[in-house]
């Protein structure tokens, strides 16, 4: 059986791009290992030339806006071309932070109640003070890596925040002050839990993506209980949203070890040090096992395709 070529993408348009570029190089290079491998860097919104859906199966790390959205999936599908990671319904579901919760909630996961609104239809800070108290979170509904964060302590520095609102949709939710943990699923099966310390006691882009800002504790110190609660929760948040193949979701853990879901990222990011990795680490998967297996159910539906097409 001849292998297809795996396709990785990176760059893109969005926000994320520099992030992608590293989890799409650092992809590439622990895929060769196994498969015939390509690597295209992204600069517009389509289908790269030369992508071939008789011979290439797609390793997507585009991160945030049509990347991860459904957009770059919508585009696949259309196309013929068999790709690794959510669909694109479940992409487009998940990059919505409020659907996302919705579903989840449905399920019996906990979730802290939000906001929504337009940047052309803002409440009053006062009147989010008044709905979810003056600690809030405030932050894209639909975007990733923390793009465009804030968190305050007074209706003083909720105002400010809010003026800093570009077009799009924003969620407010009070912040629960608690530990942060994220959780790889593959295959619907959660993998360890990580703890996210911050530094500056926010994790925010540059927290993230600042060497030495942050430090992870990979399996995280939680007794056996919390660890099972937080797995359990984690797969019953990817079934909720209709995840395939792998995603990472993200938790706080609150003072009384209350456990609220933050959101799901289906494209996260994928450096060896990224947070899906760590959580694979958990469960004894290094790097390059790891990105065998996110992308082996892609490979199986190329090859169920190929011979449906052959009978």
């Amino acid at each position: 059986m001849n292998l297809p070529i795996i396709a990785v993408f990176c760059g893109g348009t969005s926000p994320e791009r520099e992030v992608s570029l590293g989890s799409g190089r650092a992809c590439a290079t622990a895929l060769v290992r196994s498969f015939p491998t390509r690597l295209f860097e992204l600069t517009a919104d389509a289908l790269p030339v030369g992508l071939d859906p008789a011979r290439h199966v797609v390793f997507s790390t585009l991160h945030g806006t049509f990347g991860e959205d459904g957009g770059m999936q919508r585009l696949l599908d259309a196309a013929g071309v068999t790709y690794a990671g959510c669909d694109a319904a479940s992409s487009a579901f998940t990059m919505d932070k409020t659907r996302t919760k919705q579903a989840a909630a449905a399920r019996g996961v906990r979730v802290a109640q939000g906001v929504v609104f337009t940047a052309t239809e803002k409440p009053s800070a006062e009147a989010l003070v008044t709905q979810l108290g003056e600690q809030v979170v405030l932050k894209p509904n639909d975007q990733g890596s923390s793009v465009g964060l804030s968190l305050t302590s007074t209706t003083a520095e909720l105002v400010e925040a809010l003026a800093r609102v570009t077009p799009g949709t924003w969620l407010a939710e009070p912040r629960i002050v608690g530990r942060e943990l994220s959780v790889g699923v593959l295959r619907g099966t959660a993998m360890g839990v990580v703890e996210i310390r911050p530094k500056s006691g926010v994790y925010d882009y540059a927290s993230k993506y600042t060497k030495g800002a942050t430090e992870y504790f990979a399996p995280a110190p939680l007794d056996a209980g919390t660890t099972v609660s937080v797995l359990r929760a984690a797969e019953t948040a990817y079934a909720a949203c209709g995840c395939r193949d792998y995603s990472r979701v993200d938790f706080i853990l609150g003072e009384k070890n209350e456990l609220y879901l933050l959101e799901i990222n289906t494209l996260p990011g994928m450096k060896e040090t990224s947070l899906l990795p760590m959580s694979a680490r958990c469960a004894g998967m290094d790097f390059t096992a790891l990105v065998r297996e996110l992308v082996s159910p892609a490979l199986g539906r190329f090859h169920a395709a190929v011979a449906a097409q052959k009978s």
